[in-house]
């Protein structure tokens, strides 16, 4: 009858060890399962602030590459052509009394040397007098797409031909909403200040150096 006890007393608790461990296993679970979903969360906020800055900035890019295009032209006099757009890219310009229209048209998908698929349309405006130590850009969208992502919204470019140390500068506000391939979507908006450091003028997108604030 004491060793039956002793038995008993044993696996009752080794039953009431089991119990309190599943159930301290049970009340840890929801945590950890909250907090991996908040990290992927996070990972993927990061994941689309870092395209969006992405998408805005090879937008404003395209455009400065265009009008710096026709600005180089214009004021030395002689022929100029940048190689950043691809011969998929078809460029059509009106010009009026005071300004320039240029359509940038990526058709149906166009690969840019450092790798982005573009489609749709970039529409650039600005004042017809390079001559000018400034000049404002306006850049807007049609049926545009980067890398996928579907593209709405505008910019505006203030271009300084040559600021205190003799550089090209432009200072860009730009308002974009994207949808990704997944249905989610994003609005950015924001400001920068780029200078043209190095290669300007060169006609070789690989040796451009910006200096970018903002």
């Amino acid at each position: 009858m004491k060793n039956c006890f002793k038995n008993l007393s044993f696996t009752g608790l080794l039953l009431l060890a089991i119990v309190f461990n599943f159930s301290c296993n049970k009340e840890e679970s929801p945590e950890i399962i909250e907090t991996g979903e908040t990290e992927t969360f996070e990972v993927a906020q990061l994941q689309a602030s870092d395209e969006s800055e992405l998408i805005s900035e090879e937008i404003i890019n395209i455009g400065e590459d265009v009008y710096a295009t026709d600005e180089i032209q214009a004021t030395s006099k002689g022929s100029y052509i940048s190689d950043y757009l691809p011969d998929c890219v078809t460029i059509t310009t009106v010009v009026t009394s005071t300004s320039k229209e240029k359509t940038i048209d990526f058709g149906e998908g166009c690969e840019l040397p450092n790798g982005n698929l573009l489609s749709g349309k970039i529409i650039l405006s600005y004042l017809k007098d390079m001559e000018a130590a400034t000049n404002m850009l306006s850049l807007s969208l049609e049926n545009f797409t980067f890398n996928g992502v579907s593209v709405e919204g505008n910019a505006s470019v203030q271009r300084m031909r040559s600021n205190d140390n003799g550089n090209p500068q432009s200072d860009a506000v730009a308002s974009f909403t994207g949808e990704w391939p997944d249905g989610s979507s994003a609005s950015f908006t924001g400001n920068r200040t780029r200078e043209w450091i190095e290669g300007f003028g060169s006609g070789f997108w690989g040796d451009n150096v910006f200096l970018i604030s903002g």
